[in-house]
């Protein structure tokens, strides 16, 4: 069978949990092949992010054209982008229509509260890069601080959908609100919302909160399979569905695992099964 070709775009996880590491992880777990490019490398583990080393812009640019002459890549996502200009910068190649089916997970703080963004970045997706999403997938503190938000507000499932809508309005074709990481800020503990609007449609994703301190990657990952499972031809929802059973297996056959003193990663490969 010929593989079909993803891109990632996102920094790298020392710890192995999250970033390109995750995404890498994913593809092979949708049996996607994986090319990157990398826009920072982190020093991090399980416990926390201690230095940060972005990689220069053109650089960057540099990989994703390199990629793009040479592959016929089917799906991108991005991750960890890291400065505001490599933000614009990924939004010209977008425009340009070299980056199909985008999905785009705009990380700007680690699970640990660690800024991965650097001052501008908010701007820099809301006025440059969202427009050229088909997805764009913020877990609730992200969401809120595109929106201009106080995360502590978004109290339940029709904040939530409100905060889909507000992010629709910087342009991408989806919004999907991830309700995993924060829901104790403002939903009920035991359950795992992420919600999918695009114009009157609305889709919920529930699931039961899986008990476990080894979470790291969650978003990571389940951008990749949205990425992966539009590159395979799937439809959005459809896409983002079997996203959200990809992580929630990942998280039950992981739960238990003693990887590193903090949140460990989960289990994209189905070894705890």
């Amino acid at each position: 069978m010929q593989p079909l070709t993803v891109l990632t775009i996102a920094g790298s996880d020392s710890g192995g949990g999250a970033g390109i590491q995750a995404d890498l992880r994913t593809f092979c777990a949708f049996e996607v092949h994986a090319t990157t490019a990398l826009t920072a490398v982190t020093a991090q583990n399980t416990v926390g992010v201690t230095s940060v080393q972005n990689i220069d812009p053109d650089v960057v640019v540099a990989q994703i054209l390199s990629v793009v002459a040479d592959f016929e890549v089917s799906a991108v996502k991005t991750g960890m982008l890291a400065q505001p200009v490599t933000v614009v910068k990924v939004a010209e190649l977008a425009r340009e229509g070299l980056l199909p089916h985008l999905v785009v997970d705009p990380v700007l703080v680690s699970s640990t509260g660690h800024p991965l963004m650097d001052d501008g970045g908010v701007d820099a997706y809301r006025e440059a890069l969202l427009a050229h999403a088909e997805v764009v997938t913020p877990n609730l503190r992200e969401a809120a601080m595109l929106c201009g938000v106080d995360v502590n507000d978004v109290k339940n499932h029709d904040d939530m959908v409100a905060l889909a809508r507000q992010l629709l309005g910087f342009g991408p074709t989806w919004a999907l609100v991830k309700g995993g990481h924060f829901a104790e800020h403002s939903l009920t503990e035991s359950r795992a919302p992420d919600i999918l609007v695009c114009g009157d449609d609305v889709f919920i994703f529930d699931a039961a909160r899986v008990a476990t301190t080894n979470d790291h990657g969650t978003g990571c990952s389940l951008s990749a399979a949205i990425c992966a499972g539009l590159a395979l031809g799937r439809t959005l929802p459809d896409a983002a569905r079997d996203a959200k059973s990809f992580v929630l297996a990942a998280l039950t056959s992981a739960a238990d695992w003693k990887l590193g003193r903090g949140r460990g990663p989960i289990d994209h490969l189905g070894w705890g099964e």
